[in-house]
């Protein structure tokens, strides 16, 4: 079967694999209908790490092929959304609402892995696949993009908002404008924020956090930029919602909070070290990791998609084949497109 397999900084490539088999009773084969790029995927591509991660490609939708004896969940034909994380359900940190982080799970069989490709086994599945109702060929692709979305970036998004605990008239920052800045913005809106400022310099990414919910654009960066957020939230805002992971986003996600607000600090840490004595001073609270996708989805999103209140799929602003995967990341790592989406299979 067809994979995506990092070569170097620059190059992805497709191999020939063999197709997944079940190991273990709860393990799940899924034929997958769409895969994407995340942007955690970008930092080996860009150079930016020595090698390559294994954690390139973990957001798909697909059909259920082949299920474990344990699995009772779904069945074959199933179509189902993937979540990147693969929480038990039953353990404390699952039942807190942070399968992200499942005390019965390594980490290393907790996130997906090398989801470019036909097939997948996704482990663990009993608890942490998610239904869609009905086929896929019953919806439009707009919709199977925001199912798609579901399967991280969304629900990324919607963690920065939930432990940063965006309340109803809340003012919200949010530094970042990919894909998950983005689903963040969506979240703020769906848990009540009444302003919301997005940190954007391209037009394309503003237009779209205006349509999601975004009231306010500041685009200048360093002190200027500080400046900027702190006046127009009037002193710092309730919630900064950090979706990026870098050294200056974290700081400046200190900076623009006011006293007292929560940074939901979601970016893939890439040396974002932390100030304690900023956090102390203004006694600020700082939250956050992998999302809860498991619990997001079945409790608040697939529901919000379904009756059409939030669209999370726009964020995929092209679409590639599987063969044109090295085009799909050299495009978003040069900024082309908000989120590559890669057509695995027809419906």
């Amino acid at each position: 079967m067809k994979y995506a397999e990092f070569v170097k900084a620059g190059e992805m490539k497709i191999v020939d694999k063999t197709m997944p088999k079940i190991e273990k009773d709860d393990d799940v084969i899924i034929q997958v209908l769409r895969t994407c790029v995340c942007g955690s995927d970008l930092w080996a591509y860009k150079g930016l790490e020595e090698q390559g991660h294994e954690n390139d490609g973990h957001e798909i939708i697909g059909i259920v092929e082949e299920i474990g004896k344990d699995i009772t969940t779904v069945k074959k034909g199933d179509f189902v959304i993937a979540p990147f994380t693969h929480g038990c359900g039953h353990c404390r940190a699952c039942l807190a609402g942070f399968d992200g982080v499942c005390m019965n799970h390594d980490l290393s069989e907790n996130f997906s892995a090398g989801y470019q490709a036909k097939y997948v086994r996704f482990q663990h599945a009993q608890w942490s696949l998610v239904k869609v109702p009905g086929k896929p060929e019953d919806y439009t692709e707009g919709m199977l993009k925001s199912f798609l979305a579901l399967a991280d970036v969304m629900a990324t998004g919607y963690h920065a908002a939930r432990v940063a605990n965006v309340q109803p008239g809340d003012s919200v920052i949010v530094l970042g404008d990919g894909a998950v800045g983005l689903s963040a913005i969506i979240a703020a809106k769906l848990r009540g924020a009444k302003q919301i400022v997005s940190t954007s310099r391209h037009a394309d990414r503003e237009s779209l956090a205006r349509e999601f919910g975004a009231t306010d654009n500041v685009a200048e960066r360093d002190e200027e930029g500080v400046q900027n957020l702190i006046a127009i939230t009037r002193g710092g805002a309730d919630a900064v919602l950090e979706c990026v992971g870098s050294k200056l986003s974290n700081e400046e996600a200190l900076q623009v909070g006011r006293p007292g607000a929560i940074v939901g600090r979601v970016g893939l840490p890439h040396g974002a070290e932390l100030n304690p004595g900023l956090i102390f001073y203004k006694n600020m609270s700082v939250a956050g990791g992998p999302a809860s996708v498991t619990t997001y989805d079945k409790k608040v999103l697939l529901k919000a998609v379904l009756d059409g209140k939030i669209n999370p799929g726009k964020v995929f602003t092209k679409t590639y084949s599987l063969d044109q995967i090295n085009e799909a990341y050299q495009d978003m790592a040069d900024r082309k497109v908000i989120k590559s989406c890669i057509k695995v299979s027809d419906c």
